[in-house]
């Protein structure tokens, strides 16, 4: 895993004629994690695209370095294809092979639905499924909007076990979410309604 870095500097975001944040200062590095918090509508998923690159920031810069994967509320998988395939095509495209969808689905404890059609996993299936994708593709940095809504207790244990194992392995995960998640030693951002 190449060096990951991610630092934001006076970055500031208006979404219409709202100030959702200003002057947003922070650097993560090898290892180190981020957990966003706040309200509804404070500006966390967008603080999330900016770090993604989806997003430009109203003011400052992003400074950022390796791989990247984002995961919201959509999965993005082709609902035609059996869960492995429509991982795979994912993987390919981040230069990995079946190996690590196979590891990332039984990371996740859904080995087993690899060979059932995307469209009919349940929500909490479906969760697991986005966290598997992100686990296959091996980038750096992982940045997960609301990772744990679906999931029950034991699959939030599994994506705490990924998580750590991850930065283990010198990566980043930030984290937006209004759930308690194990994020031991993690930076809070915390990020407040400016209505």
């Amino acid at each position: 895993m190449s060096a990951a870095r991610l630092a934001f500097d006076r970055v500031a975001c208006l979404r219409g004629d709202r100030l959702l944040f200003e002057a947003m200062r922070f650097a993560l590095g090898a290892g180190d994690a981020a957990l966003l918090t706040g309200p509804n509508g404070a500006g966390k998923s967008s603080l999330m695209r900016i770090a993604a690159g989806l997003l430009r920031p109203s003011a400052g810069t992003v400074d950022r370095a390796g791989g990247i994967a984002f995961t919201g509320e959509a999965a993005a998988l082709d609902g035609r294809l059996p869960l492995g395939r429509a991982l795979l095509y994912w993987a390919r495209l981040d230069g990995v092979g079946k190996a690590e969808v196979d590891a990332a689905l039984d990371t996740m404890g859904i080995a087993n639905l690899a060979q059932v059609p995307a469209h009919m996993l349940s929500t909490g299936q479906r969760k697991r499924a986005a966290l598997a994708r992100v686990i296959a593709g091996r980038a750096a940095l992982w940045l997960l909007d609301e990772p744990g809504n679906g999931l029950d207790t034991a699959s939030l244990d599994r994506l705490a076990a990924a998580m750590a194992a991850h930065r283990a392995r010198g990566g980043i995960v930030m984290v937006a979410t209004h759930q308690p998640l194990a994020l031991p030693g993690a930076v809070t951002i915390a990020l407040g309604d400016r209505a």
